[in-house]
């Protein structure tokens, strides 16, 4: 009885995806906002070797300018990530897979896919604009909250 009971618990741990459920995976790493929550992967395999993505997508971040063999670099690298990025797309879309499974390959292709993006506005240095925006925004706006808050506390000790 017990050994029946193992067997259907393997079972439903093994349930595979359904069409409907692939299409929807599919369609989400085609969203416009697919990148929104994503991780970009600690590390990347390729073709056998682990490299650290997130380290080198950050390291690039934190720089002012970039040389031209760095540009050289994201180039290369922005290749290598978009061959494996297809890989794991014709997988998730092909390959039988669990439903653990699927949202592992999902999460690792649409984390792929943002690194992909944040290589390409790093080298034309759209990432570093729309942080320099966002940082004047933001200050901005806390001077603005700072005055409404200041005024609130004048007229409340009134």
């Amino acid at each position: 009885m017990e050994k029946n009971l193992k067997v259907k618990e393997n079972e439903r741990s093994e349930k595979y995806i359904t069409h409907e459920e692939r299409k929807q995976l599919l369609a989400a790493l085609h969203s416009r906002l697919f990148w929104v929550g994503q991780q970009i992967p600690n590390h990347v395999e390729i073709e056998g070797n682990k490299y650290p993505l997130h380290k080198y997508v950050w390291d690039l971040i934190q720089k002012e300018t970039l040389t031209d063999a760095e540009k050289s670099s994201i180039d290369k690298c922005i290749e290598m990530i978009s061959a494996k990025e297809k890989e794991d797309e014709k997988e998730l879309e092909e390959k039988t897979l669990t439903s653990e499974d699927s949202q592992a390959l999902y999460h690792e292709t649409a984390g792929l896919l943002r690194a992909i993006m944040d290589l390409k506005e790093i080298e034309d240095g759209t990432l570093q604009e729309n942080t320099k925006r966002f940082q004047e925004q933001f200050s901005n706006q806390r001077v603005k909250d700072e005055r409404l808050w200041l005024n609130f506390l004048k007229k409340v000790s009134k």
